[in-house]
This record gives structure tokens, sequence and C-alpha cells, in this order.
């Protein structure tokens, strides 16, 4: 599965972003608690775009679900990476944490930042199945059917 959304840098199209990844998710029969976490991630990536890119105009999610693994890329085309703040800002700070939190939520984080060019943040995370997951039956379908 592919699919590819281009939106205006505006916070209300994170929903967006989380209903259609999890909408796709789900619907394959990814566990709820792995969509969860593939959701939160990509929220903090489409954020961080919406609040920090110094570009106006769009950015791009794109996913791909494949041999167990999702991968989702959020790309902007802002002029890069903002300098590392001076001091690290407490643990009751109400910013600064998404990329803990995304590294914490997914098997792989990069992030390529060019200036002048964007960001791009791809996540990469392994997915776990419900019982009754459409991936499942057809394996289980096709196994049967090659036997």
């Amino acid at each position: 599965m592919r699919f590819s959304l281009a939106l205006p840098r505006e916070a209300l199209t994170i929903p967006v972003i989380r209903r259609v990844v999890g909408d796709a998710l789900r619907g394959l029969g990814v566990s709820a608690d792995c969509v969860d976490d593939v959701l939160v991630a990509a929220s903090e990536a489409c954020t961080n775009v919406v609040q920090h890119a110094r570009a106006s105009g769009e950015y791009e999610v794109t996913g791909h679900v494949d041999d167990g693994t999702c991968l989702l890329t959020i790309t902007d085309w802002g002029r890069g990476p903002r300098p590392a703040p001076a001091a690290d800002r407490g643990a009751l700070s109400e910013s600064g944490r998404g990329l803990k939190i995304m590294r914490a939520l997914v098997d792989e984080l990069d992030i390529d930042s060019v200036p002048d060019r964007g960001t791009v943040v791809h996540l990469r995370k392994r997915l776990t199945w419900s019982d009754g997951a459409l991936v499942r039956r057809l394996d289980a379908r096709l196994m049967h059917n090659a036997g």
C-alpha cells in the first residue's frame, strides 16, 4: 500500500494525517497499539513542520506499507534546520520533546535536512497485526493454495 498527501502548512491538517494513516493501518489489520505509536510519531513530525518550517506553502506526507513495515516520510521545503537550543528546556517544558518521542515510538528515525531545500523525516516501524488482520488472512489463503 502506498499513499501521498500534499497539505497546506497549517495545524488543521494534522488531524487529517492522523485520520488517513490510522484508517489505512487499521484497515490492513495493524494492532491498535502499533497504530497509536505510528500516529503519535507522525503527529510529532507534522507538528514540527507546521511550527518550525521557515517556508510557507505545503508539506507532504507519503506512506508505504510493505513486508510488515510502515515507512512514513514527511517533507517540507523550508530553509533547513535551526540551530539547536543552547540549554535543556526541562522536563515540564511544553515543547522540545518531539524527537525523543518519535525515537521512542518507531524503530528508525532519520532526518535529512539541507539548507534552503528543506527537511525530510523518515519514520520506520515494524508492524504488529491484530488476530483478524487482512494480511494474515491473505497469507493463510496463499499458503493453502500453494500447498
